[in-house]
């Protein structure tokens, strides 16, 4: 079988970085770029199954001079996996415009830029197709304190994707994926979150001290859930959605049957709402 070929953002660390090797442990190739590529070092990379490339989300030159890159090299993309991102923690009212805008920047407008690229690639490309791999985070299925922003950040992810995935030909081939993570013991928890000055009203909570405390405690194991992403992105009919880590499946399956407990007791008042005599259409 031809190998595939993905490009990765964010693989300095974490989902990233473990994908990349999984990767190319499997025969495939692949573009591992981050903001800084020249300190990224993956087992078994040489220079016909590899290519290092820097991409920043945030800047659209950026993402288009590492998908020339990509193609000049591989000629096609099959996976695009968008893993770049970072937690934003604190409470509401102690975020700053400036930290809001940043975390949308990047988890939000930055994916969008990349998916419409790798759209634009895979629809074009002989033969057309591929997979687009969102990672969001059970943070964009169910609301978390002291995460408002990065919960926006992923919901919104969500709902685009959704949107999108209704948009584009069948025989074109491109198929999407929301891959939503519990808790793993990457560095999302640790080095690479941000957080907001501490409000004097919530003094019964402490992101930081929680986040610490949970750091290196997560049940999930990165590898595990790299190889997880891997599956997902080689099945001919890859899901919508798929939750991985038992603390994110857990919770999601909480969240569904509070919704179908919750559409069921206010099914009157819902449905109450109509013109009279309207009929909907067949």
């Amino acid at each position: 079988m031809t190998p595939r070929v993905f490009l990765i953002t964010g693989c300095s660390t974490g989902f990233g970085n473990e994908l990349a090797k999984i990767v190319l442990q499997n025969g495939d190739y692949v573009v591992a770029t981050a903001r800084n590529s020249s300190k990224l070092s993956l087992d078994g990379a040489n220079e016909s199954n590899t290519l290092l490339v820097d991409l920043d989300v945030t800047d659209p030159n950026s993402i288009e001079s590492a998908f020339d890159a990509a193609l000049k090299k591989f000629n096609r993309i099959d996976v695009v996996v968008n893993n770049a991102g970072f937690g934003l923690g604190g409470e509401f009212e102690a975020l700053s415009d400036k930290q809001i805008r940043k975390q949308m920047e990047v988890n939000f407008f930055g994916l969008v830029n990349v998916t419409r690229k790798a759209m634009e690639v895979m629809r074009d490309q002989k033969p057309s197709g591929g997979v687009i791999q969102q990672v969001t985070s059970i943070g964009g299925q169910v609301g978390v304190a002291n995460f408002s922003i990065y919960n926006a950040s992923k919901w919104a992810v969500e709902g685009f994707t959704e949107a999108i995935a209704k948009e584009v030909k069948p025989e074109w081939g491109i198929k999407f994926t929301l891959i939503e993570p519990g808790g793993f013991r990457t560095d999302w928890a640790g080095r690479s979150m941000e957080f907001a000055e501490r409000h004097p009203a919530y003094d019964h909570m402490n992101t930081k001290e929680t986040m610490a405390a949970r750091h290196g405690n997560q049940a999930g194991d990165p590898t595990k859930g790299a190889k997880a992403f891997y599956e997902l992105a080689v099945m001919k009919d890859p899901p919508l959605r798929c939750v991985v880590g038992t603390d994110a499946y857990k919770l999601m399956k909480q969240k569904m049957e509070t919704y179908a407990e919750n559409l069921k007791k206010f099914e009157k008042l819902s449905n109450s709402t109509d013109v009279d005599g309207y009929q909907a259409p067949s």
